[in-house]
């Protein structure tokens, strides 16, 4: 109940943040809201840490409010079937699951065969960050910033879920408490996305996109973003809850209308 509480309190601070007249003409957050989107805690808790390097992981310039980068990255396989700033992103190349070519990204149109960061469980952070400003990642300081790029390296030392314990690699199914996932989203998730998924849509009226569409589409990236949020929206996470009751939201999803 605790966790609950806490998911729900979490929920309506974001949307107490929305308020238009404070809204940034030029911007498509308010002041306030700008700050829990791109901003930090003054005394980040370990849980915010871990969600924010998931976020810069997903795509760091949405998360951090910086400029999209140019062109492919150097280092994307010739053959691999992305190009542009898509080749950019850490999941491009290593997967929702982490687990790069021995994972779902192991074939279709995000292959590039490059292996998983499962490898670098546990590793020292600062190890990792140094590799991520190595020439083989390119990743500069004006891109991420030196504390920023320490979420990133904690996110992938110790903020990795085993994705496969809860999402079949083959066939998407999730293994989850129905109940339990029922119970979250009604309780934290509907104050935005709405009781049936379909408050938002991300795609058009003839071909929409809802959580219910995402969730049977992706499941192991909309996942991913259960438990550290979408980079760039005022979304709330559950990295402070346990994962199997992300799984669990995730199963629910899973139930919701697809159109």
């Amino acid at each position: 109940m605790n966790t609950l509480l806490r998911g729900l309190s979490l929920c309506l601070c974001a949307l107490l943040l929305t308020s238009p007249s404070l809204a940034d003409p030029k911007s498509e957050h308010t002041m306030e809201e700008t700050e829990f989107v791109h901003g930090a805690p003054q005394v980040p808790t370990d849980a915010w840490t871990l969600a924010a390097g998931g976020r810069i992981y997903d795509r760091w310039w949405k998360a951090l409010d910086r400029d999209e980068p140019k062109g492919t990255h150097p280092a994307y396989p010739k053959d691999g079937k992305k190009s542009g700033p898509a080749t950019w992103r850490c999941k491009e190349c290593h997967g929702w699951d982490y687990r790069g070519n021995a994972g779902r990204y192991g074939s279709g149109s995000h292959r590039t065969g490059i292996k998983g960061i499962d490898g670098a469980k546990g590793r020292d952070a600062a190890d990792i960050a140094r590799l991520l400003r190595s020439p083989l990642h390119g990743y500069t300081k004006e891109m991420i910033r030196d504390n920023e790029l320490a979420r990133l390296a904690a996110f992938v030392s110790r903020g990795q879920d085993e994705t496969s314990k809860f999402v079949n690699p083959q066939t998407g199914e999730v293994i989850g408490d129905a109940m339990r996932g029922k119970a979250i989203f009604q309780t934290v998730c509907a104050a935005c996305h709405g009781f049936d998924g379909r408050l938002l849509n991300w795609g058009t009226e003839d071909e929409p996109a809802y959580i219910g569409t995402e969730a049977n589409a992706a499941p192991d990236e909309v996942l991913h973003k259960i438990r550290n949020s979408h980079p760039g929206a005022a979304m709330v996470n559950l990295r402070a809850f346990a994962i199997e009751d992300a799984a669990s939201v995730l199963l629910h999803a899973k139930s919701l209308p697809q159109k």
